[in-house]
């Protein structure tokens, strides 16, 4: 029974992980598939948009005959109540848990699995979460609108300070002064003289820290967006209100402090430009040490470049002063498409620790794409399974830039005027594309 628990619960990591699912992400250590990490990114158009919210699984030995234990743990140190069903001590409350009353056939049942738990979850993170609670239906209609409105105010303010901007603070080693603190040993922490990652199992386990940094940089004018609408409902310094169902231990407290969020937010922008670009001087010493990573990236450019050539492929691959660490991409738009006659600068990123650490990408000729964010970040997808193949990003850039017919997908809104241009009236289509087209004529200027 243990060992078919094993291989359930293996088997269903498997397939999330290679799931292309942009909000959910799950991991272990590999030695203990029974203690999992998930990662549920909050919906958009709620008041979780893009907030990095993070949970633990413990499966025991009668999985699937029984549901796993599941404890949420972004919670600000359990004083922070993200949802009427989600408690400030992690407790989740859904009746497929056992966790909650519910009607027959909404209990645990061995069909379902981890996959099906964090979309329950993820449902939870609603436009209106003030409906979970239990009693709703019966609420007073004047008193409860306000208290709707109140509570969604306080969710989109935390989701902001706690699951966006703590977390990231943390990753990044900096205070909410943006000033970076005593640097703390990590599991990415690299010796370019071993030329090994050290595996010290007491190092906290963090496996959404890439993961967050790289969507940071993806959502990063939404979350600009989300302060503004805020500081146009609030002001700084209103303390936020109480709602009925909230105990003195499971509560939502503060003050609201958009101000103060969006200088944080800013900080932690910069923080991960700076990130990026102190990989190419760390580059250089694992270049001129011959590490492995860096001998693997100078081949793999060799033989990228060796791939257009092969394939009459137009676009131009370059190493910045010789780096391995620092591919610059020319993009020729393609021919009979709004890219057409385009000639684009693409910088390729790369770290020391790469592949556990994926490349960070950046357009340096700007470029009006519902795919690629203000600053030139791109939205894109390379396959999990060649994470360490470089031509994969690469290939993955031009596939997002290219896709005619892409489906609707809010978690790919990088860009919030292109995506609402693009995904709009046929108007507003047009628009984009006069747009799309003016940014082309100017990559030849």
């Amino acid at each position: 029974m243990a060992d078919q628990s094993v291989f359930r619960i293996t088997k269903e990591l498997s397939e999330l992980q290679k799931n292309s699912d942009l909000s959910l992400a799950v991991a272990c250590r590999d030695v203990d598939v029974r203690n999992v990490k998930a990662l549920i990114i909050g919906p958009h158009d709620t008041p979780y948009e893009f907030g990095f919210f993070e949970f633990s699984f413990k499966f025991n030995k009668d999985y699937p005959r029984k549901s796993p234990q599941v404890t949420a743990t972004t919670t600000n140190g359990g004083r922070c109540r993200f949802n009427p069903n989600i408690y400030s001590n992690g407790r989740v409350c859904l009746s497929i848990l056992g966790t909650w009353r519910g009607e027959r056939g909404e209990e645990w049942s061995a069909a379902q699995g981890l996959e099906s738990i964090l979309l329950s979850i993820q449902s939870l993170m609603s436009a209106n979460p003030y409906e979970n609670e239990p009693g709703f239906e019966d609420a007073n209609e004047p008193a409860d609108k306000k208290h709707q409105k109140d509570y969604v105010q306080k969710i989109r303010h935390e989701t902001l300070r706690i699951s966006v901007i703590q977390r990231l603070e943390e990753y990044l080693g900096i205070g909410p002064d943006g000033v970076v603190a005593a640097p703390a040993t990590t599991k990415d922490d690299y010796d370019l003289d071993m030329d090994v990652i050290d595996d010290d199992s007491s190092v906290p386990f963090e496996p959404f820290k890439d993961l967050c940094k790289r969507r940071f940089l993806w959502y990063y004018d939404s979350y600009l967006a989300a302060i503004q609408k805020g500081k146009e409902e609030v002001k700084d310094g209103q303390p936020f209100v109480t709602m009925p169902f909230e105990g003195s231990t499971n509560t939502m407290e503060g003050k609201f402090n958009y101000t103060e969020l969006e200088r944080r937010l800013r900080n932690i922008k910069k923080a991960l430009d700076d990130e990026a670009e102190a990989w190419a001087a760390e580059g250089l010493v694992a270049k001129a040490k011959e590490t492995t990573v860096a001998v693997n990236l100078q081949r793999q450019f060799e033989q990228v470049v060796e791939s257009f050539k092969r394939s009459d492929t137009p676009h131009n691959l370059e190493l910045a002063d010789g780096n391995p660490f620092v591919w610059v991409l020319t993009y020729f738009g393609k021919p009979m498409t709004n890219l057409d006659g385009g000639l684009f600068r693409i910088r390729f990123r790369f770290s020391p620790r790469f592949p556990e650490e994926q490349p960070r990408i950046k357009f340096e000729t700007r470029l009006f794409h519902h795919r690629i964010s203000p600053d030139g970040t791109p939205c894109y997808f390379a396959p999990l399974s060649r994470r360490e193949d470089a031509k994969s990003h690469i290939d993955a850039v031009i596939e997002a830039l290219e896709e005619e017919n892409p489906p609707y997908d809010p978690r790919t809104l990088v860009h919030p005027e292109a995506f609402k241009l693009y995904w709009g009236s046929a108007e507003d289509r047009r628009m984009y594309n006069r747009r799309l087209r003016r940014s082309v004529q100017q990559s030849m200027e």
